[in-house]
């Protein structure tokens, strides 16, 4: 097994404290966002065996089957099916969807065909893979999650007060419940740019007077004045993990993360829809292809398990996400050697075979390899079903 070396990605809305308190690092001042960990080719974790690092995307492409697994390798390809992270929120992230597996392959495709650089600004596709993803709460951890029901939204709208926002209230009443959310966001975000901007500030300026639920709205548009992203959000459920909880993301269903440290195991993809709550890209005619308008109560996931193993259930296999609670004094637990497997420590002092894990560390498991789990603290194990 391999101690990996992790990069951590600095985007605006990472907190600036989360991170490095976790890793027991000073912090730089600077946003540190997400840390990677796995050879998703924008930010792959490095390896030393012996000649010095390596990027792991290089490690494994170089004998797929012995890192992988014959069975792994067959079901997924000669790569690493998923994506581990810890996310580090401080700020709103964007407002987005993910494409299923079909969309991806045909919007890459498309995008390839046309010539659009990889890196471009204006590009949506980075490859050609879907993007379900699962958020596990470290510390409470906001966020938005699919569609709350149209009645309620337009509840919503009409308690502020703003006649600016009658109009998406009664659209809201006036159809069926898809129809309706589709309908609402895509005026919302074909606006006129400065009536939206006035209606954003109307809202704001309601919201923050009544606080309470609404408080959420005001601080979106604190963070981003005149978005239209502020009023997308209201249509959407907002949730509130515990440690520990987690929620599972499927392709086209909107969610934004606000605030809060997290785990996220996600398949191998960097594809984002954007609607709004950002200044990159937004595309409004793709992302209306990519969001499914169905309204639907956010199911909050805790882990299943009894003194080992505790697993969080998925209905994909590009990753499974488990959790180990180790104590002082108990019997090691032996993990399954059948596929490639990457640990992460985010609590106390553990031992992973050989290597010694402390907050934040983390290590790749080779398929075939037998590890044993000891000591005291948190250990999150993400690995694929095969």
């Amino acid at each position: 097994m391999d101690r990996l070396t992790n990069t951590i990605r600095p985007y605006a809305w990472g907190s600036t404290t989360a991170l490095p308190a976790l890793l027991g690092v000073e912090p730089t001042g600077e946003p540190q966002a997400e840390l990677w960990m796995g050879a998703h080719p924008g930010a792959p974790s490095r390896v030393d065996r012996g000649a010095g690092e390596r990027s792991l995307a290089e490690v494994i492409a170089a004998d797929p089957e012995g890192e992988l697994g014959a069975p792994t390798v067959a079901k997924f390809g000669p790569g690493l099916p998923f994506l581990f992270k810890i996310l580090a929120a401080g700020a709103p992230l964007s407002l987005q969807v993910h494409p299923d597996l079909a969309q991806a392959k045909a919007g890459f495709e498309d995008e390839e065909r046309r010539g659009i650089p990889i890196d471009a600004g204006h590009r949506n596709y980075k490859d050609p893979n879907h993007k379900p993803e699962m958020i596990c709460a470290i510390t409470t951890f906001d966020g938005l999650c699919g569609f709350r029901s149209p009645q309620a939204s337009a509840d919503l709208f009409d308690g502020l007060g703003v006649d600016s926002l009658k109009p998406y209230a009664d659209l809201l009443r006036a159809h069926p419940e898809e129809a309706a959310l589709r309908e609402v966001l895509t005026a919302v975000l074909t606006a006129d740019r400065e009536q939206m901007a006035r209606t954003v500030a109307e809202t704001a300026a309601a919201a923050a007077h009544l606080g309470g639920e609404y408080a959420t709205y005001a601080a979106l548009a604190h963070e981003y004045p005149g978005d239209p992203g502020v009023l997308a959000a209201m249509l959407l459920n907002h949730v509130r993990l515990q440690p520990g909880e987690a929620l599972f993301l499927g392709a086209g269903v909107p969610h934004a993360y606000f605030d809060g440290l997290g785990v996220e195991l996600l398949a191998n993809s960097d594809n984002v829809l954007r609607a709004g709550l950002t200044p990159k890209h937004v595309d409004v005619p793709e992302l209306l292809k990519i969001v499914r308008f169905e309204p639907s109560d956010p199911t909050v996931m805790r882990p299943e398990g009894d003194g080992g193993e505790e697993v969080y259930e998925t209905p994909i296999d590009e990753f499974r996400l488990s959790r180990f609670l180790l104590a002082p004094g108990g019997a090691p637990h032996v993990l399954p050697a059948g596929a490639p497997q990457i640990l992460l420590c985010t609590a106390g002092s553990v031992q992973a075979g050989e290597l010694a894990l402390s907050p934040g560390g983390s290590a790749f498991v080779p398929a075939g390899e037998k590890v044993e789990l000891s000591g005291n603290g948190t250990v999150f194990r993400a690995t694929v079903v095969v």
